[in-house]
């Protein structure tokens, strides 16, 4: 029986473990805490990703090994890689983790994408906002996500404040200015490359953030043709560019018809939890699927599906569950300010259920204002 390692224990990992047990896989999950969420489904190795010893324990106990989050250190993917297969490389690890490194190999592949400078010192940041201009962002090279290591610069009087904030973190993980965007919607494909090469997408997600954190997905995005074919490109060329195997995901920017890259994530998606119950093969499974040589699954959609992430708390489920199309996924994870501890996944045949439903479950929940956005794309 094929053993499955994954680093990192969370929420994506756990959901891994439950899309391998009908292939008959076992899984061994290395967490640097011991209460890891995954570690309710699989065996839990508690170490540190630098420990060498702990890494050795790992790579002995499993048949190929993958991620369940980016920020693991790219030096002890390249130790893992001389034992054991890795999925995907590390070169894409390393690639997605620093964001002007993401940000060139965009630029150098023709896809568009907003603006940005490398900023390692104030008088860097004084430049690139003089050259770049304001609005824009500075964010951390490294280690950010969910809205966490970023300052919103709206014009030169913040960048004082800016710094204070950011500025004792350039020397350990490096920043980035970037220009801020007046997107009319934020995007996102999510795809999938086998060892051999086979490459599939799954149908364009419509997001919508609160806080830098995603709060709700719709698929399939209703989008023109010709931009859908925009998002499928650009993330064929990055997967073929990196010799990427395994799930990614591409955010995306789309301003005036045209497609602009914001990040890639090396890694199954937030954004795709919705493939669970509304595609024919999940973003779980076919990340497996691709890592172990097996064929890839169809990415086709079953009819119309949003995810309402659960942040902080988990509500109550009988309103997500009376519903017909309603999947509810809770975590096991503690309650905390900020943290993702649930979603849940609503399905429909059409666009006018999917969002009757919508509606309903937004009421009963008290979480209009999450649902609205959606609801106004569905009837639109």
């Amino acid at each position: 029986m094929t053993t499955v390692g994954i680093l990192g224990g969370g929420q994506l990992a756990r959901m891994l473990a439950l899309a391998g047990a009908p292939l008959g896989l076992r899984f061994l999950v290395m967490d640097t805490v011991a209460d890891a969420c995954a570690g309710q489904f699989a065996p839990l190795l508690v170490g540190d990703y630098r420990d060498e010893a702990a890494l050795a324990e790992f790579a002995s106990r499993i048949d190929v090994a993958t991620f369940d989050f980016e920020n693991v250190p790219a030096a002890s993917a390249e130790w893992l890689a001389q034992r054991v297969p890795v999925y995907p490389g590390p070169r894409a690890l390393a690639t997605a983790q620093d964001r002007l490194a993401e940000k060139t190999l965009f630029r150098e592949l023709g896809i568009p994408l907003p603006e940005f400078a490398d900023v390692p010192t104030r008088e860097a940041l004084d430049a690139a906002v003089v050259a770049i201009g304001a609005p824009g962002i500075l964010k951390t090279r490294r280690l950010g996500y969910d809205g966490k290591g970023q300052f919103r610069i709206r014009s030169q009087a913040d960048l004082d404040a800016a710094w204070e904030a950011l500025g004792a973190q350039a020397p350990k993980v490096g920043l980035i200015y970037e220009a801020f965007v007046p997107f009319e919607r934020e995007l996102s494909v999510v795809a999938v490359r086998g060892r051999g090469g086979e490459f599939r997408t799954w149908p364009l997600t419509e997001n919508w953030h609160v806080d830098g954190v995603l709060s709700a997905s719709l698929a399939p995005a209703a989008c023109d043709p010709a931009l859908t074919a925009q998002a499928h490109a650009h993330a064929r060329s990055l997967a073929e560019r990196l010799g990427y195997v395994g799930v990614f995901a591409l955010e995306l920017f789309c301003r005036d018809g045209v497609l602009l890259a914001n990040e890639m994530a090396p890694r199954v998606h937030n954004s795709g939890h919705w493939t669970i119950e509304g595609a024919e093969t999940s973003q779980f499974q076919n990340h497996l699927r691709a890592v172990l040589g097996l064929p890839l699954g169809d990415t086709g959609a079953l009819g119309q599906a949003c995810m309402l992430n659960w942040i902080g708390a988990m509500p109550d489920a009988a309103a997500v569950l009376g519903e017909a199309g309603g999947h509810w996924h809770d975590y096991g994870k503690q309650a905390r300010d900020g943290r993702k501890v649930g979603h849940a996944t609503l399905r429909a045949d059409t666009p006018a259920a999917l969002a009757d439903a919508l509606a309903r479950v937004g009421a009963a929940l008290g979480r209009m204002p999450q649902v609205a956005p959606v609801i106004a794309r569905l009837r639109d």
